[in-house]
């Protein structure tokens, strides 16, 4: 578990009278019980604080018989425990809901799958899996090879999001509002390149590339955390592309959460 609520108010009025090494000896407890999701024996709180001293063991001694309860061998705190409960009940929901939207998915997919008997549409959706890789995109108004940049690249672009960040949902569908997005994203990106040196293709892709790595470590923006609610959130591409979120993500606004 990554993250769990910290109420200071509470927090004071219960260890108001505790020394600055119990204090330590005692946050580094509520820590390792939250990351490891577990209770610890009086030697594993030992081992788990990392406490050597005299000083230290008598710290965590102190902590835990103070605000844990031993419970068959170990030392429980009923706060925790009720919190992890529910962390991994969200956990099991929300797993639920990802099962049942995915075969949602498959269905609708399946229905929508052309029929022996009924005339082929005037063109392919384009999708993730469709060949050759092009851009039917230009951008809106004017001719992209007017502007001096590099063409947008829709696939290369969804193949680097699938590559880097594998456990966000997956693109499915590319209708036309997402092909803006990523189109004035691609030209966003491009003209500030171009402000340093000539590019190319390959260098906008780079950054691309870049940036899909940068979102890989934040551990909001890939479910890694519960927001205040409990729930988890997955960013994914279009998400990523709108204006606001873009500009949020570069500037490492998800990245601290």
């Amino acid at each position: 578990m990554y993250y769990y609520k910290r109420n200071i108010g509470d927090y004071a009025k219960k260890t108001g009278r505790l020394t600055m090494l119990q204090h330590g000896a005692y946050n580094q407890l509520i820590d390792a019980c939250y990351d490891r999701e577990t209770f610890p024996t009086l030697e594993q709180a030992i081992e788990w604080t990392w406490a050597s001293t005299t000083e230290e063991i008598e710290a965590i001694t102190f902590v835990l018989k103070k605000f844990f309860l031993f419970v068959d061998g170990v030392f429980v705190q009923n706060r925790i425990q009720e919190e992890l409960d529910q962390y991994h009940s969200n956990s099991e929901i929300n797993k639920r809901i990802a099962i049942e939207r995915e075969a949602k998915r498959r269905e609708l997919r399946t229905k929508r799958e052309q029929s022996v008997n009924e005339p082929p549409p005037n063109q392919e959706p384009l999708t993730i899996n469709q060949e050759p890789n092009i851009d039917i995109c230009p951008p809106s108004g004017e001719p992209e090879e007017k502007t001096g940049l590099p063409k947008c690249c829709h696939q290369e672009v969804i193949d680097l999001y699938h590559q880097k960040l594998p456990t966000l949902r997956k693109v499915e569908v590319w209708n036309d509002a997402r092909k803006g997005y990523l189109r004035q994203r691609w030209r966003d990106v491009s003209q500030e390149l171009a402000l340093e040196k000539p590019i190319q293709t390959e260098d906008v892709l780079l950054w691309w590339s870049d940036f899909f790595t940068h979102i890989g470590q934040s551990k909001f923006l890939t479910g890694r955390v519960n927001d205040k609610s409990g729930r988890a959130f997955t960013a994914d591409l279009e998400w990523i592309l709108k204006p606001s979120n873009f500009a949020k993500i570069i500037e490492g606004k998800y990245h601290g959460i």
